[in-house]
């Protein structure tokens, strides 16, 4: 009877070691290793060879799983059948079955899942000594392995999955809303063309660059914001652009009578089709806060800011305030319908005085 329960045992705990510890190294991410890393946790460099190597401890685990399995039941139905004969071997299968399945599979693997950070460090050093024990059948494992799997890196995350994880952190507490708008905004941002975020010609308030400064400040739309483009013959033909506080320097120096253009710097330009990461670099490495924005003919289609970049990044827009209206591009299309419906009106008149 003793060997019978001893077999059992064997059987039963080994088989319940090896599940928990499966349902662990499966269940640990990259991102957890990496945090544990940077906490300065030793286990944590054993755990990362781990899952760079994920065949290597679930050979181990498998190899060392199915001996005790194979052993175990083998002795407990050799000492099942020396206790109670052979008229009760189906009965003690079945019971053999009914708790390998409940205490070896579903009890461990639930609790490994379920609880994997708390265990992860810990296990470790337990699976890294179930590879030598079983060394010769992992390495063999590891040959057979080669002919079935390719060995080309493969990313852990992919842009969709982090966004869903930041959506998931906002459901469950993690992130504030807020946080989690940000990181699905950041995801997507290179999805973002420059013409979708810049302010639109059509309300782009410019000035022309031979405007004296005396009247230039008398100007209110000018002063509404930090930096204005100019112009030289007409409105399409932006030359640069002016700071205001270049403007009040200068007229705090009584020097009136000179012209925007003393004042304009040069204004980088980018096809309307760019990608918004790529202007937001070249903001950043020109030291730049605004850029033209251009069609595939050369002509002006408005300008973008940094401001914009960055509004788009939080998914909120910033008003300052001097700001009349929130959404350049809603405005644009306001006045675009204004003018079409103008244009309807005045041609029904233009009609009724030809019926005349």
């Amino acid at each position: 009877m003793k060997m019978l329960i001893a077999y059992l045992a064997l059987a039963l705990g080994v088989s319940f070691l090896c599940s928990i510890l499966e349902a662990i190294i499966l269940s640990v991410t990259t991102s957890y290793v990496k945090v544990k890393e940077m906490e300065g946790r030793s286990a944590a460099g054993h755990l990362k060879k781990l899952k760079q190597k994920i065949d290597r401890p679930l050979s181990a685990i498998l190899t060392i799983n199915t001996v005790a399995h194979t052993i175990g039941a083998a002795g407990v139905g050799a000492q099942a059948v020396a206790v109670f004969g052979e008229v009760y071997f189906g009965v003690i299968s079945a019971v053999l079955t009914i708790l390998i399945l409940v205490f070896s599979e579903i009890i461990p693997k639930t609790i490994g899942a379920r609880f994997w950070r708390e265990l992860a460090l810990p296990s470790a050093r337990i699976i890294t000594g179930m590879i030598y024990i079983a060394y010769p059948l992992v390495l063999m494992s590891d040959y057979i392995t080669k002919f079935f799997a390719h060995r080309e890196k493969k990313h852990t995350l992919s842009r969709e999955e982090l966004a869903a994880l930041a959506h998931l952190g906002s459901k469950e507490g993690v992130l504030d809303e807020s946080e989690s708008i940000i990181i699905h905004n950041l995801m997507r941002l290179e999805t973002f063309k420059v013409r979708s975020i810049m302010t639109p010609r059509t309300v782009v308030v410019s000035a022309q660059e031979n405007m004296p400064l005396r009247q230039f400040i008398k100007q209110k739309p000018y002063l509404q914001h930090s930096r204005i483009p100019v112009y030289g013959d007409d409105t399409d033909h932006v030359t640069g652009y002016i700071l205001n506080s270049d403007v009040l320097e200068a007229l705090a120096q009584d020097q009136t009578d000179r012209t925007l253009k003393d004042l304009k710097r040069p204004i980088i330009i980018f096809h309307e089709n760019t990608p918004v990461p790529t202007l937001f670099e070249a903001l950043l490495l020109q030291r730049e806060h605004i850029a033209l924005i251009i069609d595939e003919y050369g002509g002006m289609q408005g300008v973008a800011t940094m401001e914009d970049i960055i509004e788009t990044m939080l998914g909120l827009e910033i008003v300052d305030e001097r700001d009349v209206e929130t959404d350049m591009q809603t405005l644009a299309r306001k006045k675009w319908a204004m003018r079409k419906q103008q244009q309807r009106h005045n041609l029904m008149g233009g009609e009724e005085e030809v019926g005349d």
